[in-house]
């Protein structure tokens, strides 16, 4: 398996000699133990500036430009198309295979270098990504990790592990996933029709966009700490009370054996006590759960926040709190391969029931502009694991299981096993080695067995170095000849913002090609089975008119290309040939 290690990207660039360097990340006291560069004095400033200015001081002639921004979709205006052609190659330092997977995606689109590295405690490992000699990152995957059974996490925790990943279940659909639900409907033009091709969760998802958009929208910061409260009692007391309601404390199995007992703990409903102190935890989680929940959810609505104690001091004992009923006909998970539903009225007509809530939602035009801001958990994000923290502890007092501070949840959150100094420094070494033969050897090619991915353990003791693999070969049969293509390549077409028609009859002159079918992304451009009046309309539109048009979206300033994806024909023989994506130029690059 491949490890991870502290999220930072490095891009070379000879020309000029600059190195740019971003992370997102302030130093943390707990970094100064694991790593030899950050000093006392470092605490609280950002780890690109400080490592930035520790280089020039050891090299004063040193050009290194730093930036603390995330790499991902959202920043390609900073790191743009142009970005990433001025740029020599890549050096990543990741924490999760989400990050490594886009800037794999970058490095093969701009045909860039790729050095990746990853520590795992006492585990580490190397990956040389060389453009045309290796295989990309993203040519192989690990297994996925083995998670916990959907019914343990819901009902019948026993770990801390349990509650830490239910609390993160509850952020995500609460702060990110409802958010989503009612920008999808202010959004998308035909969103009953894209949830009607989704009948088993229809209805839950417009239950969502009506509580979220109408019935618990917050108009102040007090309704977010209504809401918060009134959350505090569903999860915490009014669920747990549902679930003893439908298997009580004294339940027996079939086998005529206590029902709960062994790893299944019966859980106990809490009592909102503000000023309760969890002593292992050293936290006040009652109270932390209402600041983080209703700071997050005032987040979301662009509502300001508050956190000071007296004003939570004061409000709190003020709202009232409904009495809990026992709901009828609620299932019960106790097994994997079950399902756990509220049983609908058996005359329930779905179909009448997303109608009349569609009628109770406003109308999008009437919220034109209005948008939620989607909350996506990060562990490196205090306010965030406030939240996760506490809802986590106030899960395991219900279920009677030893608390965690927020120190040591952020780490089983993350799965963070403690980075070791040691096994850091190999690794950086490593890598560096294959840093010296991509910087040093531009002028000519290395083979493939010139290059080395390492691995090793150092609580073994055991190290291995490797040669990389290839890429995987696709043969494709052009104008009579053969073309083995891999991931690494594309047909670039640089001809300006062409029409449709133009596009096509580029592929029949150059390539003897007939094109079945084009697509940008999840929509489809042109086919040879649609709408004859719509492709006629089409052809004397341009590219980037049509795509616009197809996904009601506007292009970004900095954006020069769009990927296509074509299925064609051989226009003499009328045999399929596979090809990779195109890589269409719409516009020159700015100088």
């Amino acid at each position: 398996a491949r490890c991870s290690r502290t999220g930072r990207a490095w891009g070379l660039r000879r020309r000029g000699g600059t190195v740019y360097v971003t992370d997102m990340d302030r130093i943390e006291r707990s970094n100064l133990s694991r790593q030899f560069l950050f000093r006392q004095w470092d605490v609280n400033s950002f780890k690109s500036d400080t490592a930035a200015n520790a280089a020039m001081a050891m090299n004063p002639g040193m050009k290194i430009v730093a930036h603390q921004e995330k790499v991902c979709s959202e920043t390609e205006t900073l790191f743009s198309d142009a970005f990433y052609a001025s740029l020599d190659g890549v050096c990543t330092a990741l924490d999760n295979v989400q990050a490594r997977l886009y800037m794999d995606s970058r490095c093969v689109f701009y045909q860039l270098p790729m050095l990746e590295s990853g520590t795992l405690g006492t585990k580490g490992n190397t990956q040389i990504v060389v453009p045309g000699v290796t295989e990309n990152y993203g040519a192989t995957r690990d297994p996925p990790e083995k998670g916990f059974p959907v019914c343990t996490v819901k009902n019948f925790p026993n770990v801390i592990q349990h509650t830490l990943q239910w609390a993160n279940e509850i952020f995500e659909g609460t702060f990110r996933l409802s958010a989503e639900n009612v920008n999808q409907y202010l959004t998308t033009p035909n969103f009953r029709e894209m949830l009607n091709s989704q009948q088993n969760t229809k209805l839950d998802t417009l239950k969502s966009v009506k509580e979220t958009l109408v019935d618990d929208r917050p108009r102040s910061f007090e309704d977010c700490v209504v809401w918060a409260r009134l959350y505090f009692e569903r999860l915490f007391n009014n669920d747990i009370r549902q679930l003893l309601h439908n298997l009580p404390e004294d339940k027996l199995t079939t086998a005529g054996t206590p029902f709960w007992g062994g790893s299944k703990r019966c859980p106990k409903p809490l009592q909102f006590d503000m000023n309760a102190v969890c002593e292992d935890a050293e936290m006040r989680n009652h109270y932390d759960f209402i600041v983080a929940a209703a700071n997050l959810r005032a987040k979301m609505y662009g509502i300001k926040g508050r956190t000071e104690e007296e004003y939570f001091q004061q409000f709190l004992p003020e709202i009232i709190i409904p009495d809990f009923t026992p709901k009828q006909g609620v299932k019960i998970q106790t097994k994997e391969d079950e399902k756990e539903e509220e049983a609908p009225p058996a005359d329930m007509d779905v179909d009448s029931e997303c109608d009349k809530i569609f009628a109770e939602l406003p109308a999008p035009s009437s919220l034109a502009g209005f948008r939620l801001e989607l909350i996506e958990f990060d562990k490196d994000i205090d306010e965030h694991m406030l939240f996760v923290t506490a809802c986590s502890n106030l899960r395991a007092i219900n279920y009677q299981i030893p608390t965690e501070d927020t120190h040591k949840s952020r780490a089983i959150a993350g799965r963070i096993i403690p980075a070791i100094a040691t096994t850091t420094a190999l690794v950086t070494g490593l890598i560096c080695l294959e840093m010296y033969k991509v910087v040093g050897s531009a002028n000519k090619e290395l083979p493939i067995e010139a290059y080395k991915n390492s691995f090793l353990n150092l609580a073994i003791p055991f190290m291995t170095s490797t040669e990389p693999q290839g890429p995987a070969k696709t043969k494709a049969m052009l104008k009579g000849k053969e073309w083995e293509w891999s991931a690494w390549d594309s047909i670039h077409m640089n001809i300006g913002d062409i029409t449709l028609k133009e596009f096509m009859e580029y592929f029949e002159k150059e390539y003897n090609l007939e094109i079945n079918m084009l697509s940008y992304g999840v929509s489809l451009l042109y086919s040879f089975f649609a709408n004859k009046k719509k492709v006629a309309e089409r052809m004397t539109m341009s590219m980037t008119e049509i795509i616009k048009d197809v996904t009601k979206k506007e292009f970004a300033e900095h954006q020069l290309y769009v990927i296509l994806e074509v299925v064609v024909n051989d226009i003499e023989t009328g045999d399929e040939v596979e090809l990779p994506y195109i890589k269409f130029q719409f516009k020159e690059a700015p100088h």
